[in-house]
């Protein structure tokens, strides 16, 4: 019970941010690990949600929100970050922001060998496609390290992701 307790205050904080930031479209492929923010975002009659098939309409939507004049996050798990790598350049040639947190997965604690090739190489491929990568290790910093990332991907035009280790999250059980 009390380690339920602890992960309220960031899982709260980040829908906080996220309206502080100004962002009004929020785009994910559903994942437990957002399930609290992306519960509250659906909530809130001033955020658009909308849910992808794949990662790779995310960014597309992120940029079409900017181009609209609105800001976008879009949620996502590590397993799915192969997936925005081509889509990644429209952003990066273009100069449009794009920001995006991803839940991680194949680290601590991970019971699902699939999840280890995308979990263990998620930082370096996003850092390789030109992404600035900023990692919450524990759940004290979380809600800064999300706040940071997008002030950083709005104010400079740039990729970042806010990455939230799977220690903070939890690892999955399944029996």
């Amino acid at each position: 019970m009390q380690a339920a307790k602890a992960e309220t205050p960031w899982r709260e904080g980040l829908y906080d941010v996220l309206k502080e930031v100004g962002v009004r479209q929020v785009v994910y492929v559903p994942d437990a690990g957002h399930a609290t923010l992306i519960k509250q975002c659906h909530d809130d009659p001033e955020m658009k949600t909308g849910y992808l098939t794949n990662e790779f309409e995310g960014v597309g939507v992120c940029a079409g929100a900017w181009l609209g004049g609105e800001r976008a996050v879009m949620l996502m798990q590590s397993s799915g970050v192969g997936n925005i790598i081509n889509a990644l350049g429209l952003v990066r040639s273009c100069g449009i922001p794009f920001f995006t947190i991803v839940t991680m997965r194949g680290e601590w604690g991970e019971f699902n060998p699939w999840q280890l090739p995308m979990g263990q190489a998620t930082p370096a491929v996003l850092e390789a496609a030109g992404v600035i990568v900023n990692r919450a290790s524990v759940a004290e910093e979380v809600v800064e390290v999300v706040r940071a990332s997008a002030r950083l991907a709005f104010s400079s035009y740039a990729p970042v992701a806010a990455l939230i280790s799977q220690r903070v999250i939890g690892a999955k059980v399944f029996k």
